[in-house]
């Protein structure tokens, strides 16, 4: 392995490590040292690559924000807004129910909620601005021009306030609300149900009626 090769290796593991503990512990509760002993690395490293703590808090959340980001397929313009939008709506869900660095964003998220630092303000809304463009070229479509922007907007509130509540929910508890464990036919019924409630209100908005729900 090159250098080069090295010193990627080395921040990628930075990075996973700052992940897990941040997660854990939060900005505040987290060590610099702690997060270099998981990385098998030095704080020298850490310098070197993010100078600071701040730094390397940013970083580590975009770095699991894209990884969560990838996972998204609705950027195609295929199919009826209708069906477009139970595509979006099903694809939050999966990921928000996700295991494995789903859970670790999840996890980041819910900490970042609780304790909040400030530090991830304008790279979440960076990364997520092309997301929230897409979904609300779908909504427009399903609602018509007629209706206005803060109309649109509070759609958008809405539909995406019925999919985050599964952020905020250990996956133990939901199974449990439930009743039955989180399989994939489970998850594709809750987006089904999310996308029902989110098409008939939407359509409302609009004063569209009940017509093309497929």
């Amino acid at each position: 392995m090159t250098k080069r090769e090295d010193g990627k290796e080395t921040k990628r593991k930075l990075l996973d490590a700052a992940c897990e503990v941040f997660a854990q512990k939060g900005f505040r509760d987290a060590k610099v040292a702690e997060i270099c002993q998981e990385a098998g690395a030095n704080v020298a490293a850490v310098n070197y690559y993010f100078r600071d703590k701040e730094n390397l808090y940013r970083e580590s959340w975009l770095h699991s924000l894209r990884h969560f980001m990838e996972r998204d397929p609705t950027e195609s313009n295929a199919g009826t807004p209708q069906q477009r939008l139970r595509d979006y709506i099903y694809n939050m869900i999966q990921n928000f129910t996700g295991e494995d660095k789903m859970q670790r964003f999840s996890r980041l998220y819910q900490m970042e909620m609780v304790n909040p630092t400030g530090l991830i303000q304008d790279t979440w809304r960076e990364q997520l601005d092309s997301r929230r463009q897409r979904l609300h070229a779908i909504i427009r479509d399903i609602i018509g021009t007629q209706a206005d922007e803060l109309s649109l907007r509070l759609c958008e509130l809405t539909i995406i306030s019925q999919c985050r509540v599964f952020v905020t929910l250990k996956r133990n508890d939901l199974e449990y609300m439930l009743g039955q464990p989180l399989t994939p036919e489970v998850i594709q019924r809750i987006a089904d149900h999310i996308a029902e409630f989110s098409l008939a209100g939407v359509m409302a908005a609009g004063g569209a009626g009940s017509n093309d729900r497929k």
